[in-house]
């Protein structure tokens, strides 16, 4: 078993260092991917360090700040190029609690797609102000409806893929960024009948009073599943 965690990293010089040590002892097989996107503040030569260290820990240095989608579409073909056999998704600010990976390792035994869900019992969401709360859980509430998508937590960030799913997916064909690429990422999933399960997770929002969402970055998503539903509907018609 080898599992690749792929860490898209912009500015984080605080924290990749505890990050890589909490992450790596989780498992023995478990690798850790950066995709750095040019950090001013010195992240990617902070993480060359951890490289040299480490032969568990490896790196894809970039131009500039490219993109969330863009970075996974990057490091999932890299991790699949050193024989991932599951690949991982996980925030670099320990948003994401780095002790449930060994539980989404354990739930792949019977999925093909695991999602650490935040609405999955009740709403587990720390730091958040309502607004930006509200806003999230009815966009998975919006994506069920639109793409029939049957999760509590369309738009988490933290999950883990078998490779043979991103195997399976065309990535030159996934263009979208941000929340939409965890939406269109689930929608192609089903698409291709792999088995999708949640599991409850806690988010601890580490940047408490601030917003990564942008007016941008809603609206591709609001269009997005629209996209995604007629195409389904389009295939039907024609047989493509």
């Amino acid at each position: 078993m080898k599992a690749f965690v792929v860490i898209p990293t912009y500015n984080e010089k605080d924290n990749v260092k505890t990050l890589t040590s909490a992450v790596l002892a989780q498992h023995p097989d478990i690798h850790i991917l950066f995709v750095d996107d040019n950090s001013p503040d010195g992240t990617g030569l902070i993480i060359d360090r951890l490289v040299a260290e480490n032969e568990r820990v490896h790196v894809l240095h970039r131009t500039g700040k490219l993109g969330l989608g863009s970075a996974y579409r990057e490091g999932f073909k890299a991790a699949l190029s050193m024989e991932a056999d599951y690949l991982l998704e996980m925030d670099a600010d320990f948003s994401h609690d780095p002790t449930m990976l060994p539980m989404f390792l354990s739930s792949m035994k019977e999925s093909d797609l695991v999602i650490g869900s935040r609405y999955l019992n009740g709403v587990s969401v720390v730091n958040w102000p309502i607004r930006r709360l509200m806003l999230s859980y009815f966009a998975s509430a919006y994506t069920r409806w639109v793409t029939g998508l049957e999760l509590r937590d369309c738009t988490s960030g933290f999950k883990c893929f078998r490779s043979s799913v991103i195997k399976a997916i065309d990535l030159t064909r996934v263009t979208s960024d941000g929340y939409s690429f965890q939406i269109e990422m689930n929608y192609l999933c089903k698409q291709k009948g792999f088995c999708i399960s949640e599991i409850p997770i806690i988010f601890i929002d580490r940047h408490a009073g601030t917003s990564k969402m942008s007016g941008a970055i809603v609206r591709e998503a609001v269009f997005m599943v629209w996209k995604l539903r007629l195409s389904t509907i389009y295939s039907k018609l024609t047989g493509r």
